[in-house]
Formats: C-alpha cells, structure tokens, sequence
C-alpha cells in the first residue's frame, strides 16, 4: 500500500517542523507550507490525502485557505489547529467543511487519531462509490445492493433464473431481502407485466391460509357470504410469492403439492376445478431438512419447491457491503422526512460495520430511520443512533 500523503500548513516553523517529523515517524508521506497561499499551491501540486492547516496566518488565512481548497477539493479532509483563543474560528471552519480542529499544543495522539478517522473515512466514501456503480450495472436488479461474494453468488443464481419458469425456494434468517429477490426475479421474467402476488403464510391462521390461497365459495364455512377468489386465481399469468413456506400445515401442503404437480386446485367448499399457470416462488428462514425429518414438512413437496436454491446470506457475513447499504438508507430516510442528511460521523459506520445485524438489512434500515430522525444536523453521530448502538 502506497503511503498517505499530508499537507501541513504553519507558518510557525518550530510547529510545523515538529508535525513534520512527528507524522513522517508515524510513515507518513509529509509536504508542507508556511501560509495559506502557498498551501494552495502545494495543494493543487501533490494532491494530498489530508491537510493539516492553521487557522491564523498571513498573507492568506487558515479560512480562507479552507474555503478555496473545499470549493476546489470538496473530499480532502482538512483538519484546523488553533490556539485556545480562536476556538470561534475552528467551529466556524467545521460550518464551512473542515474535517475537525484540534488546540495547540498539539496533543500528537489525538492528531494521529484523527487521521486514523480521517482515512477510514475516505476509504469508506472510495468504496461506497466504487459499489454504487457496479450496482447501477446490474439492470433490472437495481434493488439488490451489495457486492460481496456471498451475495454476487445469489445475485448470480437469481440473474440466470429470472428468465425462466423455474420454481425457485429462497433461503435466509429473516430481514436478509427474500422478498426484494423475489420481485427481482418475477420483474426480470417473461411474467413482468402479469400479477405479482405476496402472500405472507406465517402471519395467516391455517383456515384463512386456505382461503386466501385457493379462494372460497358462499357459505363455505361462516362469514363466507359471498364467493371469493383466492390468491392463486388472481396470479393467473403471474408470479405468486409465497413468504415463509415453512409455517404452513401439512393440510395445505397437500394442496400446494396438488398445484405444483396437476397446476389445479378447487376453492374451499368448492367442487369445481381451476387450472392455473403461475409461477412459484417461496422462501423461509427455517431448516425444511429439518422440518421434514420432524414430520412438519413433507419432502415430496420440498423437492418440487426446491428446483433452484437461492441461499441469501446474513448481514454480518457481508460486512463490506454495509456502507453502501447504509448510504442507500440514509438517502431514501432523509428524502421521507424531508431533511437534508448526507453524511455518517466515521465513528458511527465503524459500530455499524462491528455490530452483528441479527435483524440483518431491515434492523439497518430501522437502525438508519430512527437516527434520521433523531438529527437534527447534516451529518449522523452516535448521539442519534438507537440505544443499543450507542
């Protein structure tokens, strides 16, 4: 790895020789100036990674260097020293952009801290940028955000799937985005313009399961007043998604078994029997081997679920995906509440990056809303972040 490069600006020589030494100790790669306006030019000359700049000099000032530089390098951290008396003028330079100020004398540790946050910073914004344009190449999959290998590989599957008729089981703990696969898939198929119908199984009473899946006649058990289409009628040409596959009753298993093998069923109370032509898709965060060898799960419709595999994996095993994940969300969070958020304080994606996610993508996402709404500047710090990641 090449080494960082740092501009120190001073024009007191015994300060700016000391942080010159002191920073090339640390294997620093050090230019240096001795007021603004020659800063200006090395700047433009070296392109630095950070600047390190006083705010009282002559000829140009630590703020005025600080204007001129962010209006020509907006992504170079600069980093104001001041003296205890001008501290109005470093919280003015952090207003204008300044990556942070520190008092002088300068206490080296917190300087090579800031640095050390400075760099991850970049690092971060680098990345982000490099994953956000290799996911605008992903036509049509737009939604599916990351690049990690463990999700390029489901990517991957999904991609050559869509096209198809195939029957396709999505695996993963739950928050992980099997419903964003799944509407990748259907609206990247030859059905795209057909019905896409969502039916959540485990969230329905085995009774009402039946019902809004296979539809019902009048007076087919009380409160059917009336005949009722179910799910799978109103498909018809589509894409039916069928979400936690591993919460219905053996009684309606059968039926769907009847679906996949015959593409026919009756309504309940029914006797008239509908064909159907729809795709399938499901998906469960459970272990159906499990569940088959529990007697909960029959294998026989596992194996007609199971034609193609899409395993989605957690958030914590796709660590590098997270900052772009969490530049996504605090776009589409701060668009919903009307505020004009744009950046993360370093300290709050490095706990986000160490946090383990058990809610996967959806605990981020509500992670990211509450701190929108919690901030009340441009920037998201720790303040604002749920209590648990404080």
């Amino acid at each position: 790895m090449s080494k960082k490069m740092i501009l120190v600006i001073d024009d007191e020589e015994n300060i700016r020789g000391g942080l010159i030494l002191a920073l090339k100790g640390e294997g620093y790669d050090v230019q240096s100036a001795d007021n603004g306006k020659q800063g200006l030019e090395k700047l433009s000359l070296f392109l630095p990674d950070i600047v390190i700049c006083d705010v009282k000099m002559p000829e140009l000032s630590g703020i005025d260097f600080l204007k001129a530089a962010k209006k020509k390098y907006p992504h170079i951290p600069i980093i104001m020293l001041t003296g205890h008396a001008g501290l109005d003028d470093a919280i003015n330079a952090m207003k204008l952009g300044a990556y942070d100020f520190l008092t002088k004398p300068v206490h080296l540790d917190k300087l090579f801290l800031l640095i050390d946050r400075a760099i991850s910073s970049i690092s971060m914004q680098k990345h982000t940028q490099e994953l956000e344009e290799r996911i605008d190449e992903r036509k049509g999959f737009q939604t599916i955000i990351g690049n990690s290998s463990s999700l390029n590989k489901a990517f991957n599957i999904a991609k050559q799937v869509a096209p198809t008729d195939a029957t396709v089981l999505l695996l993963g703990e739950s928050g992980v985005g099997k419903e964003i696969f799944a509407t990748a898939i259907h609206e990247n198929s030859e059905r795209a313009k057909e019905p896409f119908i969502k039916v959540h199984c485990g969230a329905l009473p085995e009774t009402l399961l039946e019902s809004e899946l296979f539809g019902h006649e009048k007076g087919a058990f009380t409160g059917a007043t009336t005949r009722r289409k179910g799910r799978f009628e109103r498909a018809a040409g589509g894409t039916i998604f069928l979400d936690e596959i591993g919460d219905i009753s053996l009684q309606v298993q059968i039926k769907l078994l009847r679906v996949l093998q015959e593409k026919e069923f009756e309504r309940v109370g029914g006797e008239e029997t509908l064909t159907t032509d729809i795709r399938i898709i499901t998906a469960t965060n459970k272990d159906l081997k499990q569940a088959i060898s529990n007697g909960t799960f029959r294998e026989d419709l596992y194996y007609r679920l199971n034609v193609v595999e899409i395993t989605i994996p957690p958030l914590r095993e796709r660590v590098e995906d997270i900052p772009v994940l969490a530049s996504h969300f605090l776009e589409t969070t701060s668009q919903k509440y009307h505020k004009n958020i744009s950046h993360f304080d370093p300290l709050v994606l490095r706990k986000f990056i160490e946090y383990p996610w058990r809610g996967n993508i959806r605990e981020l996402q509500n992670a990211i809303e509450t701190a929108v709404v919690l901030c009340a500047t441009d920037t998201i710090t720790t303040d604002n972040l749920p209590p648990h990641l404080q």
